[in-house]
């Protein structure tokens, strides 16, 4: 093995070993486990095309692991619903990988930053014009959460997804503002 996969692997193995008396600690108090969502906002793209309406419906699912009650790891699925207008039609999608943390501002209200990766499908039309863009970029956002009990909060976000798009089709910047809850496994 070459030395400097020896160090990359000597470093995890002791940031694993550091970490573990955290996470222990964070079972005990029953902080960490899995968790599901759902939420529903508006979208507005930017930078799509002149006289769009580029504003609509968002969805999204995601489902998501506390490592304890500060940090956490989500993976989701985000329909951006589409911009048209003048003859000319912007449709994307999203698939997300994000890291969540977040500080408790009172017993059941929290704050959180969001920063990761997404993988988004992009279709674009026009008259005599059809394209399909895949295209990998950051995301990152920022929210609230109230926690009406342990199993089951609610969630107030606004998230960017960067230069959604490509080729032909464009690039654009995707802004969501949803609500949403959040169901905890523990």
């Amino acid at each position: 093995m070459r030395r400097d996969k020896k160090v990359l692997l000597a470093a995890m193995l002791g940031a694993t070993v550091m970490a573990a008396p955290a996470v222990s600690i964070a079972q005990a108090r029953g902080e960490t486990g899995w968790y599901a969502g759902a939420s529903i906002g508006q979208t507005k793209y930017k930078d799509t095309c002149t006289g769009c309406d580029d504003k609509d419906t968002a969805f999204k699912i995601l489902g998501g692991y506390h490592i304890n009650r500060t940090f956490g790891v989500e993976l989701g699925y985000t329909d951006l619903g589409k911009s048209e207008g003048a003859g000319q039609s912007v449709k994307a999608s999203a698939w997300e990988v994000v890291g969540i943390g977040a500080f408790p501002v009172a017993n059941n209200f929290s704050v959180y930053g969001k920063l990761g990766v997404f993988r988004a499908e992009t279709k674009g039309s026009a008259p005599g014009f059809s394209a399909k863009e895949d295209n990998s970029d950051l995301t990152y956002g920022a929210g609230v959460q109230y926690d009406f009990s342990r199993d089951f909060g609610v969630r107030g976000e606004w998230q960017r997804y960067g230069k959604v798009g490509g080729g032909a089709i464009g690039k654009s910047d995707i802004d969501v503002i949803s609500v949403g809850v959040v169901w905890n496994f523990r």
